[in-house]
């Protein structure tokens, strides 16, 4: 109990709620959506399960906080990628579509969170996750039309929808990999690539 007391006093209010979200995060990459709790969580973090509701009001609000740390990791993981100044323009493309499906296997169970249906549907997403979600979303659109006005990619084609259908594509090369229909890596390379090839297909390289 001393300890607990001893822990609760060594927190600020802000690094109370990152402690809290940090340690949320590690259960959920490790032991999965199911072993989280706002009670589990407080304990392993050394504090009152009052203390962590004054943080997160439920287990929902918790889970969208997490989501939205993953969107804001993923984008500055992108924007580093594209901002290499090493690659060629194709291979900003590769290195973003090797980046993606890396995320997503790396941090599957985050990966599941940020596009499952568990805080999506019923209206589950809230505020502080949308802030986060959809900035990232309306990145890449931006940079998809970059890479049309660069003659990467044609420009009949709607950014958004391209952006959609890039991201659709990029979805589903990382679903099929966490769910382990494919688990050798030279076929998740292979569609990486082909995944590359198909959209630049007569470009400009």
């Amino acid at each position: 109990m001393k300890s607990n007391q001893k822990a609760k006093k060594s927190y600020h209010h802000g690094d109370l709620h990152q402690s809290l979200l940090t340690t949320a995060t590690k259960m959920l990459n490790e032991q999965g959506i199911d072993s989280l709790s706002l009670r589990k969580i407080a304990e392993n973090v050394g504090v009152s399960r009052t203390a962590a509701y004054h943080h997160f009001t439920d287990k929902n609000d918790l889970l969208c906080a997490i989501a939205a740390q993953g969107f804001t990791q993923w984008q500055q993981q992108a924007e580093k990628v594209l901002s290499d100044k090493t690659l060629s323009k194709s291979d900003h493309y590769r290195a973003f579509v090797y980046n993606y499906i890396d995320f997503a296997t790396a941090n599957a169970n985050l990966y599941d969170l940020m596009f499952g249906r568990t805080i999506w549907k019923d209206q589950g997403s809230n505020e502080t996750l949308r802030q986060a979600a959809y900035p990232t979303f309306d990145y890449q659109v931006k940079i998809t039309k970059h890479w049309q006005d660069i003659g990467l990619f044609p420009q009949t084609e709607s950014s958004l929808r391209l952006a959609q259908v890039i991201w659709g594509t990029l979805h589903g090369i990382a679903r099929l990999t966490i769910d382990g229909i494919y688990k050798d890596n030279t076929s998740i390379e292979e569609m990486c690539e082909c995944a590359v090839n198909l959209f630049l297909a007569n470009q400009p390289h």
